[in-house]
C-alpha cells in the first residue's frame, strides 16, 4: 500500500521529516541544510496552514516542484519570546502532506447508486452539473413541501480555521449564505467541545467569560487545573505548550492538575496530580469549600460584595429558606447531606485528607490561577461542574486579579478578522434554533421537539454563543417548538453525521430511515466516515488548493493571523465551497445575491478592509499576503478586572448585574423542564440553581452498582489526530496507535496485560481495540482516545463476546462514541460523550 500511494501520489512519503529518507527515495535535496531550509531545487515556497479545529492556527510553509508539494516546513520567522514566539507546527500539521495526497481523497462527485442504504459504499461518479442540478431540484422539493425550517447545516469544525472555506459556526459558512439568500435555514447553538460550559455562563457571569490567560500564572502563588489539557490539545506553536512550558520555566508556578487521566500536560508541568473519578468536580469543590468554611479561609468580602446566592444573607428575593449554596454544603438544603471532605471522597475517590489538604493550599495560595479544560463539562451534568469550578474562583477570591483567574478556560488574544462574506447576509426568517448537538433528534421527532423537553430556543443576537430561553412579561420561561423535522442535511468540513456524534449505531439507524432526512449531501475534502452516510458527496479543496485568511488563537500574549495562498492546482475535479455553494446558488436562481459581484479574492481584500477598520496594525493584503504570516503582542488577558474593581459601575449581564451563585432563572426553568419524554430509560437529570453535584444516569453510582457494566468511559483528546481529522494520516496512526486505557488493578482482574486485544461493550456497541494497561489512568475508568475512524464489522465476521449485544458490528476502529449515549445533559442539551459505562474483556 504504501509503494502503491508514493507511485500515484509522486512524492516521497518520508520528504517531511528525515534527510535518509529523501536521499533514499531519490528526492532532490539532502543533507542538514535540506532538512533545515528545505529543498534548494524547489519551483517556489508558498504559505499556507493547517486549520483543523485543534485550538491553534498554525503556518505552514509548503514547497512545490512540478506542481507537487513536495515538502512541509515550519515558520521560520519570529524567535523564542512569548510575546513574538515563532508558530511552529505540530506533527500533524508537519504530515499535512499525507492528507493532501492521501487515499481516502474525494476526486469527483459522487452519487449514492439507488436501492443501496447510506453506508452501503455504494456509489457512481457524476459530474458536477448533474450533482448541482439534481441536489437544487431536491432542494426545491423540500422547501415547497416543508419550508425553510427543514433545511439544516450540520456541526462541524474541520476547517474552522478558515474564513472563506470555514465549516463553523454556522452562520459564517458558505453555505450559510447561499441559505440566507433563500428563505433561511434552522440554525444550532453551542458546539460539541464547550455545548453545556457555553449555556452555564449565562446563569453565573451572563455571558461567556475567559479565564486569565496562561502566560498570567508567572502572577500566581498556584495554578490549579481541572481537566486542562492544553500540551495535548493545544500542542503546537499557535497553541498553549510553548506558553505553559515557557510560563513554568520562568516563574516555576507550582502546579496541580485535576483529572482522571495523567495527561501530557501533568507530564509536563503538574507538581501533583488529584485523580478524580469522571464527572465528580463539583463534589470535589464542595468538599474543598466545605473545609474554607470550617477553617474560616474563604474570601467572604469578595462574596458579600461581587456575588448573589453563596449564603443567606445574600439571596435573591422569593428564594426558598436554605437554598443558598453555604446551607447546600452545610447540609441545611432539601439533600440535608453535610458536603465533608468524606462525602466527597466517597464520590470522587480522592482521600479526605488529601481534600483537607488541597483546599488549604488553594485557599491560602494569594493569588491562585484556577482554569478548567472543556472535559470536566462534557458529561451529563457538566453545566453544575463548570459552574462549580467557576464558584471555586469565587469563594476564595481570584476573580478578576492579576494572577487569579475566573475558573474559566484560559482566555486568548487575536487580531479581530471581520469576515465580510459570512456575515453581511443573516437569516432573518427564522427565530428558533436547536442545540448543536440535537440535530438527530430533529431528524427523527423534531415536530415533536420545543423549549422545555429539547431546548428549542430563540435565535439570539449575531455574536452571542448561548440561545436565548423565551420568556414572558415577567421572566418566567416560555415555550417555542418546531413546526418540522429537518429533512435536509448539509454537512460540510465535518465528520459528525457517524463518528464524532454520540452512540454511531443510533446514529447510523436513524441517518439510514429516508423517510426521515431525505436529503443528505456531504462536502470534504475525503471519504470519512460521515461521507458514507451521505447522499451525495461533493469534492472540496484543500487549503494548499486555495486563498484564504486565518485568524490565529490561543498563542497569548501574542496575536496573530495567517493568509495562505494557492500553492497547487485544485487535484481531480475538486472545487472550493464558495464555487460549489456558488453554482448551487446558480441553480437556484440567487447567484447574484451570493457573490454580490465579488469573487473569492474580493472578498478576502474586502475582510481585511474591514480588519483594517478594527485593528489599524493590519497590513494591505498583497502586503501581508507575500510575509504570510503577521505577528504583535497584544498582552495578556485579565478577566473581569474592571467588575472587580468597582462591580456597581460595571455590573455583568446576569439579571442582579453581579455573579450569580444562586440563579433565579434556573430556578424558574426547573419548574418547567421535562427530561424523559424520550429517553424514559436515562434517568437523574435535573435543572439545579445552584451549582451542585449530581450523579446522574451511567455516572459513578451506576458503575458501582452494575455488575454487568462497572467501568466508567472517558474519550480523551489524543496527539495522533485533531477531533478525527489526520485520523487516515498514516505516518499519525505509526507514530500514535490508538488504544484503551485501563488500570492495572482493573487489568489484573480481568487477566490482561500491556498490548493485548480487549472488547469494550455496552448496550450501545462493542468495541475491539488494543489495551495499554498504564497506571496514568485512574482505577475504574477506561479512556479510548476520541475520533478515531468508526469501522464496523459483522458481528458474522467477529464474535462478540458473552454479554454483548449480538445483533450490533464489532467497531475494530476504536471509536468511542460506538459506546457514548445520544441522550443530551439536562440544561445546554450537550453532548454528554463522557458519561457512559461499559465492561472491559479480554479479547
Amino acid at each position: 500500500t504504501r509503494r502503491s500511494f508514493l507511485k500515484w501520489s509522486g512524492v516521497a512519503a518520508g520528504g517531511t521529516a528525515l534527510v535518509a529518507s529523501t536521499t533514499n527515495l531519490g528526492m532532490p535535496g539532502s543533507g542538514p541544510k535540506a532538512a533545515a531550509e528545505g529543498l534548494a531545487d524547489a519551483d517556489k515556497t508558498v504559505w499556507s496552514a493547517c486549520t483543523v479545529n485543534c485550538g491553534s492556527r498554525c503556518p505552514l510553509r509548503l514547497q512545490v516542484k512540478d506542481g507537487t508539494v513536495v515538502r512541509v516546513l515550519p515558520d521560520n520567522t519570529g524567535d523564542d519570546s512569548l510575546g513574538s514566539q515563532r508558530v511552529r507546527s505540530c506533527v500533524r500539521g508537519r504530515s499535512i502532506r499525507h492528507r493532501i495526497y492521501n487515499p481516502d481523497r474525494l476526486k469527483k462527485p459522487l452519487r449514492r447508486k439507488a436501492g443501496t442504504k447510506r453506508g452501503d459504499g455504494q456509489w457512481e461518479e457524476i459530474s458536477w452539473d448533474e450533482a448541482l442540478s439534481e441536489i437544487a431540484t431536491k432542494m426545491e422539493g423540500i422547501k415547497e413541501e416543508y419550508g425553510n425550517e427543514a433545511f439544516y447545516i450540520n456541526y462541524g469544525t474541520g476547517v474552522l480555521g478558515s474564513t472563506m472555506a470555514c465549516s463553523w459556526p454556522p452562520n459564517e459558512t458558505a453555505f450559510a449564505r447561499l441559505m440566507n439568500t433563500w428563505g433561511g435555514y434552522l440554525d444550532h447553538y453551542g458546539d460539541y467541545s464547550t455545548n453545556q460550559i457555553t449555556q452555564a455562563y449565562p446563569y453565573f457571569y451572563g455571558d461567556w467569560v475567559a479565564g486569565n490567560s496562561l502566560d498570567d500564572a508567572e502572577n500566581a502563588q498556584l495554578q490549579v487545573m481541572f481537566g486542562n489539557n492544553p500540551l495535548e490539545t493545544r500542542m503546537s506553536g499557535g497553541g498553549l505548550t510553548f506558553v505553559t512550558q515557557q510560563t513554568k520555566k520562568a516563574s516555576d508556578v507550582r502546579t496541580i492538575i485535576v483529572d482522571p487521566r495523567y495527561s501530557d500536560t501533568t507530564v509536563g508541568i503538574a507538581d501533583e496530580w488529584v485523580a478524580l473519578r469522571p464527572g465528580t468536580d463539583a463534589a470535589l469543590v464542595a468538599g474543598l469549600i466545605h473545609v474554607m468554611l470550617q477553617e474560616d479561609l474563604h474570601d467572604q468580602d469578595f462574596l458579600d460584595t461581587h456575588c448573589v446566592g453563596f449564603d443567606e444573607d445574600h439571596m435573591p428575593d422569593g428564594a426558598p429558606e436554605n437554598a443558598s449554596y453555604r446551607s447546600y454544603v452545610e447540609g441545611k438544603g432539601t439533600d440535608g447531606t453535610e458536603k465533608t471532605p468524606e462525602w466527597a471522597a466517597d464520590i470522587t475517590g480522592v482521600p479526605a485528607t488529601h481534600i483537607r489538604s488541597l483546599a488549604r493550599e488553594i485557599a491560602g495560595a494569594k493569588p491562585c490561577a484556577i482554569t478548567q479544560g472543556w472535559g470536566p463539562q462534557r458529561h451529563a451534568n457538566g453545566e453544575d461542574a463548570s459552574r462549580s469550578i467557576f464558584l471555586l474562583a469565587a469563594v476564595t477570591g481570584n476573580i478578576g486579579k492579576v494572577g487569579g483567574g475566573t475558573g474559566a478556560r484560559e482566555g486568548g488574544v487575536g487580531l479581530p478578522i471581520v469576515k465580510t462574506f459570512n456575515t453581511s447576509l443573516t437569516n432573518t426568517d427564522s427565530n428558533k434554533i436547536i442545540s448543536s448537538f440535537s440535530w438527530l433528534d430533529a431528524i427523527d421527532h423534531g415536530d415533536q421537539m420545543d423549549t422545555f423537553n429539547a431546548g428549542v430556543l430563540e435565535k439570539p443576537e449575531p455574536g452571542v454563543r448561548a440561545g436565548k430561553v423565551p420568556v414572558d412579561d415577567e421572566g418566567n420561561p416560555t415555550n417555542i417548538k418546531l413546526d418540522v423535522p429537518i429533512k435536509m442535511v448539509w454537512n460540510y468540513g465535518s465528520n459528525s453525521l457517524v463518528n464524532q456524534t454520540g452512540d454511531n449505531n443510533a446514529s447510523v439507524e436513524i441517518l439510514q430511515d429516508e423517510s426521515k432526512a431525505e436529503l443528505i449531501v456531504t462536502c470534504d475534502i475525503q471519504m470519512t466516515v460521515s461521507a458514507r452516510y451521505s447522499d451525495y458527496v461533493l469534492p472540496g479543496t484543500s487549503t494548499s488548493e486555495e486563498n484564504d485568511i486565518h485568524p490565529g488563537e490561543n498563542a497569548t500574549p501574542m496575536a496573530y493571523g495567517i493568509i495562505s495562498s494557492q500553492a497547487i492546482d485544485p487535484l481531480y475535479e475538486c472545487r472550493t465551497v464558495f464555487d460549489i455553494c456558488g453554482g448551487l446558488a446558480e441553480h437556484l436562481g440567487v447567484s447574484d445575491q451570493y457573490y454580490d459581484g465579488k469573487d473569492r479574492e474580493d472578498w478576502l481584500r474586502d475582510a481585511v478592509k474591514a480588519t483594517q477598520a478594527e485593528d489599524p496594525d493590519i497590513p494591505d493584503y498583497e502586503d501581508w499576503k507575500e510575509m504570510g504570516l503577521f505577528r504583535k503582542n497584544a498582552g495578556s488577558v485579565i478577566s473581569l478586572q474592571e467588575f472587580r474593581d468597582d462591580p456597581e459601575a460595571n455590573p455583568l449581564s446576569t439579571p442582579s448585574g453581579k455573579i450569580e451563585i444562586y440563579s433565579d432563572r434556573l430556578a424558574r426553568m426547573a419548574e418547567k423542564w421535562t427530561f424523559d419524554d424520550f429517553r424514559p430509560e436515562l434517568v437523574g437529570d435535573k435543572l439545579n440553581p445552584l451549582p451542585e453535584y449530581t450523579d446522574t444516569w451511567e455516572g459513578v453510582l451506576d458503575s458501582r452498582e452494575s455488575e454487568k457494566y462497572p467501568l466508567q468511559l472517558i474519550g480523551h483528546h489524543y496527539k495522533q489526530r485533531t477531533h478525527s481529522s489526520y485520523g487516515n494520516v498514516d505516518w499519525m496512526q505509526e507514530a500514535h496507535h490508538q488504544t484503551a486505557w485501563i488500570n492495572p488493578i482493573d487489568a489484573q482482574e480481568r487477566g490482561i496485560s500491556n498490548d493485548d486485544d480487549v472488547f469494550l461493550y455496552n448496550d450501545r456497541g462493542t468495541v475491539m481495540i488494543g489495551a495499554r494497561v498504564t497506571e496514568r489512568i485512574a482505577p475504574g475508568v477506561v479512556s479510548l482516545p476520541q475520533g478515531a475512524w468508526y469501522t464496523p464489522q459483522p458481528s458474522s465476521e467477529i464474535t462478540p463476546p458473552p454479554g454483548a449485544n449480538p445483533e450490533m458490528p464489532v467497531d475494530t476502529g476504536g471509536n468511542t462514541n460506538t459506546l457514548t449515549s445520544l441522550h443530551p445533559s439536562p440544561l445546554a442539551k450537550g453532548n454528554a460523550v463522557h458519561t457512559a459505562i461499559v465492561q472491559l474483556v479480554k479479547a
